[in-house]
């Protein structure tokens, strides 16, 4: 090997040499420099992810307080009477009568950070009010929900049956919040109300009454013919239009069709031809109907027979109640 080729050879190698080493003293540096911004970028998702979850809680913080702004109280007690005269209230306002319809306590249910309560309602009128009230319960400035709407064609022509559940809730703890004055936007002379006339205009509710042939003469007292003059009224002529409780206390409405009033009776008073013995809320099979439910009844002993009548129904659609369907209060009062 010529002088010139040995000083190549060494200037290749010490090239090398420099630029292994540059890379090995770099790849040394760097690890230490790849971890530091690996545990950088770790911190900065964790921070932003903290930034994240707070934005959330105070967000969330809000709408719980808007929400107890809009809540009836922060007691189960009062929150249950304030929504249960709030009911009252708006059948009145919608032009119904208070005494067909029935109110019913619902819960308390525990929920996460609340309990739900509310009312279970059912009962007839005319349509045009039964949307009165759904449209100011609906639009009420409290926090609520209506929830299982069913609405379904009364006995008459232009009313309806109604039954829903209103709902609300109380917070557990409940925020301190400044109050504040709690008015709806709405009337029933607002345009928000008026579009849904054309239920009223449709009537897509009534029920078919089939065309009756003509009447033809027959004695006083036979069917297809008025009564006697000075007849007194048949237990056809007196309907339970409501079931309600009050207070811990059932009430029974009957409505005197013939005469256009409403009787009320409590357990022990007599009733279709014996004492009532109690009101009973289970949801049973509605007798005689396929297909639809009763959620309500009164018990009457006869004798030594129980006999049920449904609300809605007349006294003279009064049905012994077989033992195997007796409520469990009934049964232990009848040992």
């Amino acid at each position: 090997m010529s002088q010139r080729e040995k000083i190549l050879a060494v200037l290749v190698g010490g090239i090398i040499v420099i630029f292994g080493g540059g890379f090995g003293l770099r790849a040394i540096w760097m690890k230490p420099l790849k971890e530091l911004d690996r545990k950088t970028s770790g911190l900065r998702e964790k921070l932003d992810k903290v930034r994240a979850e707070r934005r959330a809680f105070f967000a969330a913080e809000d709408a719980v307080k808007k929400s107890e702004q809009r809540a009836f109280s922060d007691e189960l007690d009062q929150a249950s009477a304030k929504s249960g005269e709030m009911l009252t209230k708006m059948i009145l306002q919608s032009g119904l009568p208070e005494s067909e319809f029935t109110r019913l306590p619902v819960g308390p249910r525990k929920m996460a950070g609340a309990n739900e309560i509310g009312w279970s309602v059912q009962g007839e009128g005319k349509l045009q009010r039964v949307i009165d009230l759904l449209f100011l319960l609906q639009e009420s400035p409290y926090l609520h929900r209506l929830d299982g709407l069913v609405v379904s064609p009364g006995e008459t022509a232009g009313f309806v049956r109604v039954r829903f559940r209103y709902l609300t809730l109380v917070m557990e703890p409940a925020p301190i919040v400044d109050p504040i004055e709690l008015k709806s936007k709405y009337t029933l002379e607002s345009p928000e109300r008026i579009i849904y006339n054309t239920i009223i205009t449709r009537d897509i509710l009534r029920p078919y009454v089939k065309r009756q042939a003509s009447p033809k003469p027959g004695a006083p007292g036979q069917p297809g013919t008025s009564p006697a003059p000075g007849t007194p009224p048949g237990p056809e002529s007196f309907r339970i239009v409501s079931l309600s409780e009050w207070m811990g206390q059932p009430e029974i409405h009957v409505r005197d069709m013939t005469n256009q009033r409403t009787l009320r009776y409590k357990p022990g008073d007599t009733l279709a031809g014996g004492p009532i013995v109690m009101v009973d809320y289970r949801r049973m099979p509605m007798p005689g109907t396929i297909g639809l439910e009763s959620y309500s009844r009164v018990i009457v002993k006869i004798g030594s027979d129980f006999f049920a009548i449904e609300h809605g129904k007349t006294l003279a659609d009064k049905y012994k109640l077989p033992p195997n369907d007796w409520p469990e209060q009934l049964a232990k009062l009848s040992k």
